[in-house]
């Protein structure tokens, strides 16, 4: 296991494949660790594709500061991990809140991101208000008093049916309130409208056509704010398309690598 000791958390990260490849830094959405991509990563070549991911703060082994956190604060920590690692250049996937911070990391840091893949993720997700409550509710009964509602926005019928999903409950009611509720703020107090529209690396929107969380116009919409970019929508999956159906998500992440990036090393 590695922790980079940054400025203001200790982060939780692990790479796969080719230590001389294309960096690929992969993002997690709220209430998930690391663990999130463990079906694509296996799906990917281990061959000129450097994988790189990690918890974010207050979630999985990361540290777990005092709430509440902004999304400047998650960005700063990304991007001094990416500092730690060695990484100057990268593709980023990021996944719901992982892809709010990839918009801004983007727009900060054009040079540090070649690609951009948002996935169910939107560039303001929700009002603050809904957060508010969500927070409240935490805060007075748990993340468990709220855990099957997320699983019913995170994933499909048949899938939350499955023994599977209960790993999945268990990784979010597992989750630090503290770094649970620091993000919900996070996202409450973020509209990257603005400054998403004016990316100008190549982009791919990911949706999954039965995601409540983060619908599919709303992931659509967002990529439209880039010029040149395009989306691409997984049938029978929610929220973490990535978990439900790895072999399409993994497909996709290929074909813009090779097609939009032109990574020829893989």
């Amino acid at each position: 296991m590695k922790i980079a000791r940054l400025s203001s958390a200790d982060i939780h990260w692990r790479e796969d494949g080719d230590p001389e490849g294309v960096p690929v830094v992969f993002a997690n959405s709220l209430g998930t660790d690391l663990r999130l991509w463990d079906k694509v990563i296996a799906l990917l070549p281990k061959q000129g594709l450097r994988l790189i991911r990690f918890d974010k703060r207050g979630h999985g082994l990361s540290s777990c500061p005092p709430a509440p956190y902004s999304m400047d604060s998650l960005v700063e920590d990304t991007q001094e991990l990416l500092k730690h690692a060695g990484v100057h250049s990268c593709i980023f996937v990021g996944l719901s809140i992982g892809g709010m911070i990839g918009q801004l990391l983007a727009s900060r840091q054009p040079s540090l991101i070649q690609g951009l893949v948002l996935s169910n993720t939107g560039a303001k997700m929700g009002e603050a208000a809904m957060w508010q409550e969500r927070i409240a509710r935490i805060r007075t009964g748990g993340i468990d008093a709220l855990a099957d509602a997320i699983l019913e926005r995170w994933f499909c019928e048949e899938f939350r049916r499955s023994d599977e999903c209960l790993a999945w409950r268990h990784m979010l009611t597992r989750t630090p309130a503290e770094g649970y509720i620091g993000c919900c703020e996070a996202i409450a107090g973020t509209d990257l409208t603005a400054s998403t529209a004016k990316l100008g690396m190549p982009v791919i929107g990911i949706g999954g056509a039965d995601d409540l969380a983060s619908p599919p116009e709303l992931v659509r919409n967002t990529a439209a704010l880039v010029a040149g970019s395009r989306y691409v929508e997984i049938e029978a999956a929610g929220h973490l398309p990535c978990v439900e159906q790895p072999h399409q998500y993994a497909g996709h992440l290929m074909t813009f690598f090779k097609e939009d990036l032109h990574v020829t090393t893989i």
